[in-house]
């Protein structure tokens, strides 16, 4: 299995692999000769935070776990860190956050909120655990994308199988928000067994993945708009609404809708059509009349 512990913890690895990206030209150092190193020197960014190049140095060898605020802020600018990232290093170095180290019960959706989703015949919705994995969605949920399967997990099946993400596009960026957006759904909690076995899994059979993974890159998956183009009623622009589910470990509940009485509500609705009707009873329908139905002879 491939796990975080370059360094011995969270934070230190954090540290390493933004620091790694920061190009020194980026924030106005002058690169002359050689660099032996990616990125920035430890010495480099211990002077523009203005701490000790030997107090960072214990940083990133998990040698001292705590930092201050101050201190944490000073390295989120000089690492570009945006709102997101700044708030995850915080996160990282949190002298009180909680270390699991048992396994967590197996997820399990709230019955109201599967009864909820299963009463929208017109209206995509899915639940997601902290992991990416889908725990329940609804039949239009189902047929509008593979990924949406109860039982998959989105990221694996992203990168292990890209025809079931091919209806998304972009399968670089989206593979690119996936791993980021993991990585903001299970924090500083790194250690957790079955992300542990998920990282290990994928690190070993997708390069991609191997890489991604290694930058630290974190962005919430929010809500907004997605391009999705199914193979049976065309492209729909959808927009995606991401809510927490309370007194849950993480799960989410996702719903897709279009923008009513325009070109993808249409086609939605369609689908939707697709799902309800299928073609055996489709044929019977539109059937002349008159014509024997033999089906059950």
């Amino acid at each position: 299995m491939v796990s975080d512990n370059r360094a011995g913890t969270p934070l230190g690895n954090y540290l390493r692999a933004r620091r790694e990206l920061v190009r020194p030209e980026d924030i106005g150092l002058v690169s002359t000769g050689r660099r032996r190193v990616p990125g920035l020197r430890r010495e480099e960014l211990a002077l523009l935070a203005g701490i000790s190049a030997e107090y960072y140095l214990r940083l990133e060898q998990g040698r001292d776990r705590h930092p201050s605020a101050q201190v944490l802020d000073a390295l989120a600018a000089v690492l570009r860190l945006d709102a997101d990232a700044t708030a995850h290093l915080h996160s990282l170095a949190a002298p009180d956050r909680a270390r699991r180290r048992r396994p967590r019960p197996r997820q399990r959706v709230p019955d109201g909120i599967g009864q909820l989703i299963a009463s929208w015949p017109h209206t995509p919705a899915y639940v997601q655990g902290r992991l990416l994995n889908v725990l329940a969605a609804n039949p239009l949920a189902q047929a509008l994308s593979p990924l949406f399967v109860p039982g998959t997990n989105m990221v694996r099946s992203l990168f292990l199988d890209p025809a079931s993400g091919a209806a998304h596009g972009r399968w670089e960026v989206h593979t690119e928000g996936a791993v980021a957006g993991l990585r903001a759904l299970v924090g500083p909690d790194v250690d957790d067994p079955e992300l542990v076995e998920l990282v290990g899994e994928l690190s070993v059979r997708s390069d991609r993945f191997r890489q991604l993974w290694a930058r630290h890159d974190v962005h919430p998956k929010r809500s907004g708009v997605s391009l999705i183009t199914h193979p049976q009623v065309g492209p729909l622009e959808l927009r995606h609404e991401k809510l927490p589910i309370p007194d849950t470990d993480c799960q989410i509940l996702v719903i897709y809708h279009a923008e009513p009485g325009g070109p993808t509500a249409e086609r939605l609705a369609l689908l939707a059509s697709l799902i309800a009707d299928p073609a055996p009873d489709v044929a019977r329908r539109n059937a002349p009349a008159g014509t024997a139905d033999h089906s059950q002879r």
